[in-house]
């Protein structure tokens, strides 16, 4: 196997692996509180990656096994044998995970089943799997390739810019998730999440324990990144981002990330 094709499918197998643990962790979340809204949703969201991930392998064929054992998963069983709609939320969990387990032992090329010739092109980044707003995630990971490329340019201000946006959006919607309730305890202010500055969201955030001490070091330009236009107008001179600055910022958002995604 070239190094190509060995890095896409170390890639698959990564990917697998979360949704693995993710699967497992609604299998179990389920089992506590079935009728949760928060927790159906969160099964829709997973399915959903999951499929992604199997169409990819299966070179987007339909007939491919492994997408036909994706969709059987859904399936009930009668009596003689047909497939009817309707499985069970936790049935469906863990014919799924079945399925994830089917994908690792063929791309780790065991005797379980045949195996899967990895795509040309590498899956699909899912940096945001646990932002729980899910138009956001698109959105999200083009913000954060953009941040990267503009470190590669040398653009600092852009660069710092897009990941103090990106350290924002997560950071709010984890607290949104929590809950304002939740919040109170971690002497949130009053008023919208949406509406408090940002040093306060990351403060609120630490305290309340989704995030741990990582935003200690980003520097002060990046604290106020959002006033930055003012400030210059304001002053008359232009306030001077250092390629330093960007890389902290970038490095403080990656350690956020992990706090929000214990599983990266």
């Amino acid at each position: 196997m070239n190094e190509r094709l060995q890095a896409q499918v170390e890639n698959y197998l990564s990917h697998l692996d979360g949704l693995i643990r993710r699967g497992r962790q609604l299998r179990e979340t389920l089992s506590k509180d079935p009728s949760s809204k928060s927790i159906i949703a969160a099964l829709r969201v997973w399915q959903e990656d999951c499929g992604i991930t199997i169409n990819q392998l299966s070179g987007g064929s339909k007939a491919h096994w492994l997408a036909r054992s994706f969709s059987e998963a859904f399936l009930m069983r009668s009596t003689d044998g047909h497939a009817v709609e309707g499985a069970a939320p936790d049935e469906i969990v863990k014919r799924l995970i079945n399925v994830l387990e089917q994908a690792v032992a063929s791309l780790t090329g065991t005797d379980d089943g045949p195996v899967i010739s990895a795509s040309t092109q590498a899956p699909v980044p899912h940096r945001f799997d646990f932002v729980h707003n899910v138009e956001l995630r698109p959105v999200l990971e083009q913000a954060y390739n953009e941040s990267k490329r503009a470190i590669e340019q040398a653009e600092y201000d852009l660069a710092l810019r897009t990941s103090c946006g990106i350290l924002e959006a997560i950071v709010t919607d984890a607290m949104e998730h929590k809950g304002a309730a939740a919040l109170t305890a971690s002497d949130a202010p009053a008023g919208k999440i949406a509406d408090w500055p940002f040093e306060m969201r990351l403060a609120v955030a630490e305290r309340a324990g989704l995030i741990r001490g990582g935003c200690a070091r980003l520097p002060a330009v990046a604290r106020k990144y959002r006033d930055l236009d003012d400030s210059d107008h304001e002053s008359g001179s232009m306030v001077t981002i250092t390629e330093r600055d960007a890389r902290t910022t970038g490095q403080v958002l990656k350690v956020v990330m992990r706090d929000l995604d214990p599983g990266r």
